[in-house]
């Protein structure tokens, strides 16, 4: 441990070894990761349009047929799923940017 010390301080005590204040950099492969990213949140918003719509047709055909009307719930799961999935990316700036 002195060994150490006696390396980081010359004679005078000043210190000799400073550590300088890094610049950020990308690991690697992140241009990989962040395409997949897009692409997921790409088929995230598709499977909540996608669901959006079966859930509107099926709305219809419980309504045309009249059957017991589940659809609704399937709706507003859907738009919470669309809001949530949304809004994800800025939830996480806001955490991070702290």
């Amino acid at each position: 441990m002195s060994m150490i010390l006696a390396a980081a301080y010359d004679m005078y005590g000043t210190v000799v070894a400073q550590v300088g204040n890094p610049t950020p950099e990308a690991p690697p492969l992140a241009d990989k990761i962040l395409q997949f990213v897009r692409f997921f949140t790409w088929f995230i918003l598709l499977g909540g349009v996608v669901a959006i719509v079966y859930a509107g047709g099926r709305f219809a055909w419980e309504k045309w047929s009249g059957g017991g009307l589940q659809s609704p719930k399937m709706v507003a799961g859907a738009m919470i799923g669309g809001v949530v999935a949304t809004s994800a990316g800025t939830i996480m700036n806001a955490v991070i940017n702290v």
